[in-house]
């Protein structure tokens, strides 16, 4: 088995990495892209490192998030350009093991480059040793990756999103693959955060072949950023996607849930076991009377849905500011990536038609975040998918359209318009089959009980009219049906007890 050497790391001119491509990080991810994806990594990230001589990479100074991802490397062989499916294997000369690094305290920065997130020396160990490429099957090989010691990353390319091929022959469309280039793959599911002091080992394997484990130490770095550039920062969604999950992070899901203390887990159920139409008679008497979202219709108009506001506005599209806010990581992808477990994202996109305002990835990420439902007062694409979600979307109408026919994702987390109302971030949001309600936070417990007792109310008036009895007097009741209702009301506690 050859090894990887010095020479090996100085022929890569370019080191190009896949975002997703195992099913399994997709399903993590919460969306799986149609197409591959590539960022670019500088040659000088490579490092190499093995048992007896281990890589070591520093954690900058002031980062938290070093992120690891255990892949399976190949290393160009013969330079291609536009080769087609069936040539582009032959085009590969080695695999090997990576590990693919990056700090995500400066994603933010990178505007979806990933150049300082994983652009670091060091960043990107390969080897130790190199399998044959001519000797494997691409579909036949497996990845592993341990942390400190414990198995954290086990998969197969047998059901890869993109087959190897695929890769080379997509990437050779556009740019010719020179001797010596690496193209790293995709990580599987499980890929995590290492701290100054982890080990971290990545190995390929095809059968008996194996490239032996990659080791990388983890050292913390000493030397501050200069005050010239960006600095690092991060939050709880970072260290979410970072370390996989909540859980992972230490994160606790009631600790950002939309349970919080002004939807507390008395008060959520209390709005679920009263209907719309009766929130909305207490909301009048109230002089409530602007706080429902009109003309929408859900995809699951049997659920009924109680959860904490969040905003997102759409403005109209100019082209000039699409270009500087409709790409990237823009508003619309922040407010999807940021909502969490029963919180309503919420869409003002004026009651414009005429475009899609939210698709089946973006949405599915929403309900694998925990979303309890997504409202747009603007259209819906990819409407068969969405249907099918266990998730509400409230929507005006489905459309084709992408984002940048009619709108720019604009803000988050503002005061915004939806369907002929106001809502701001942290109202309560009620909906089943009858409507949407937008109700005030200070006035909800309140709302709740009263509604509970008309309700109560209600039922009795519907059993006396059921018996024969005339409305008349009864509906609304007079003293003499409030007496009897008191009475009732008595005996249907008493026969609870």
């Amino acid at each position: 088995m050859e090894q990887v050497t010095d020479h090996i790391l100085a022929a890569a001119r370019k080191v190009i990495a896949v975002h997703i491509n195992y099913p399994s990080r997709a399903a993590q991810r919460g969306r799986t892209p149609e197409q591959p994806s590539y960022f670019l990594k500088p040659a000088s990230s490579l490092a190499t490192g093995s048992v007896g001589a281990p890589s070591v990479v520093e954690r900058p100074a002031g980062c938290e998030l070093l992120g690891y991802e255990g892949e399976i490397a190949l290393v160009i062989g013969k330079p291609a350009r536009r080769v087609g499916l069936e040539d582009a294997w032959s085009h590969v000369e080695w695999v090997t093991a990576s590990n693919d690094l990056g700090v995500y305290d400066l994603r933010y920065a990178d505007k979806g480059s990933n150049l300082r997130s994983k652009g670091g020396d060091g960043f990107t160990p390969v080897g130790p040793g190199l399998i044959a490429a001519d000797t494997v099957d691409p579909a036949g090989l497996r990845v592993r990756t341990w942390h400190n010691g414990e198995l954290v990353q086990d998969d197969t390319t047998e059901d890869l999103l993109f087959p190897f091929a695929r890769l080379v022959a997509d990437l050779s469309q556009l740019l010719t693959l020179e001797e010596g280039d690496i193209i790293l793959t995709g990580t599987p599911a499980g890929a995590s955060v290492a701290k100054p002091g982890d080990v971290v080992e990545v190995e390929v394997s095809a059968g008996d072949a194996t490239t032996g484990r990659l080791v990388t130490r983890v050292e913390e770095g000493t030397t501050a950023f200069a005050d010239f550039g960006a600095q690092p920062r991060t939050d709880d969604v970072q260290r979410e996607e970072a370390y996989g999950s909540r859980e992972a992070a230490g994160l606790s899901p009631d600790q950002s849930a939309a349970v919080g203390p002004v939807l507390t887990p008395e008060l959520k159920a209390k709005l679920e076991s009263v209907c719309t139409a009766t929130l909305s008679s207490q909301l009048r008497k109230r002089g409530l009377n602007n706080v429902s979202i009109d003309g929408l219709t859900s995809t699951r108009p049997e659920k009924r849905i109680v959860g904490l506001a969040r905003t997102l506005r759409y403005v109209p599209n100019r082209e000039d500011l699409f270009k500087t806010h409709g790409g990237g990581f823009n508003a619309q992808k922040k407010a999807i990536d940021s909502v969490n477990p029963g919180e309503i994202l919420v869409m003002e996109a004026r009651g414009e038609k005429g475009t899609g305002t939210i698709g089946d990835i973006l949405a599915l990420r929403a309900q694998v975040r925990g979303a309890a439902a997504i409202i747009t007062d603007g259209g819906v694409r990819d409407f068969s998918a969405l249907a099918a979600m266990d998730m509400p979307t409230y929507y005006a109408n489905p459309h084709p359209a992408v984002l940048g026919r009619r709108h720019i994702p604009w803000d988050t987390d503002i005061t915004i318009a939806c369907g002929g109302t106001t809502v701001q971030p942290g109202d309560i949001i009620v909906a089943d089959s009858d409507g949407i309600l937008v109700i005030p936070p200070a006035l909800a417990d309140e709302l709740a009980d009263d509604s509970i007792q008309q309700e109560k109310e209600e039922t009795f008036i519907f059993q006396m009219v059921q018996e024969g009895n005339s409305v008349d007097g009864l509906y609304p009741m007079n003293k003499e049906w409030q007496a009897r209702f008191l009475e009732w009301q008595s005996r249907q506690g008493a026969q609870g007890d």
